[in-house]
């Protein structure tokens, strides 16, 4: 009698009396309430545990969601008080620069007139067109200041070009984008920085988070990179 048979599963070579296959842990006759071994040789079947940090570990890749890292700790860096006058002079030749054509073209018309002869004093219409031309000039100063700073805080950019310049970043508390809104907000509030004789401003060397005092009232960070 041949004392070994072959499997009929993977037709491995095996013991008469052998109860599984050697190879493939096939049953090799029914046995009531004996389960073989689970042993896979497929390399497509990813084992249920996190992969080892041992190169010889015998367990498989871990599936994707055990192969997703968490989110790094990073620490954050705020524009401190230098590098924010810094930004502030840049923005402010900008707006010198937009807004110089209007002054530019009110005095050339009071020049014109000194040229010709005409004095300009009060009532003289030449006094007159200088006077509408510091008006304008202030105004644009204004009105351009605003909507420069808050439409381009509020942008895809959340900087003006003089922050971008220099490296800086308006958010809100969390990191996130701020509203039109809010950056209206926090333009405003710079006027009450400046009426208390700057300490608004001051405040951005000696806050933790490098805050100024329309920062903390419109809920704001200036952070960099």
């Amino acid at each position: 009698m041949n004392s070994t048979f072959f499997c009929n599963k993977c037709g491995a070579p095996n013991a008469a009396n052998a109860q599984f296959c050697s190879r493939c842990g096939a049953p090799t006759s029914p046995t009531p309430g004996v389960v073989p071994p689970a042993i896979s040789s497929s390399p497509n079947v990813a084992s249920s545990y996190p992969a080892s940090s041992n190169p010889a570990s015998p367990y498989s890749s871990p599936p994707a969601a055990y192969q997703a890292a968490a989110p790094a700790v990073v620490g954050v860096a705020y524009g401190g008080f230098w590098i924010r006058v810094v930004a502030a002079i840049i923005d402010h030749i900008i707006l010198r620069v937009v807004v110089a054509p209007v002054g530019m073209i009110f005095g050339g018309l009071g020049l014109a007139g000194g040229m010709m002869g005409h004095v300009p004093h009060f009532g003289h219409p030449f006094f007159g067109l200088g006077l509408l031309g510091g008006g304008v000039t202030f105004i644009l100063l204004i009105f351009g200041s605003w909507l420069y700073e808050a439409f381009m805080e509020s942008s895809s950019y959340q900087a003006t070009l003089g922050k971008m310049v220099c490296g800086l970043k308006v958010t809100d508390l969390y990191g996130n984008r701020i509203s039109f809104e809010r950056a209206t907000g926090r333009y405003f509030a710079k006027w009450l920085s400046t009426m208390i004789l700057f300490i608004g401003y001051i405040m951005v060397g000696f806050t933790e988070r490098k805050q100024g005092l329309h920062d903390l009232l419109a809920g704001t960070l200036v952070r960099r990179g």
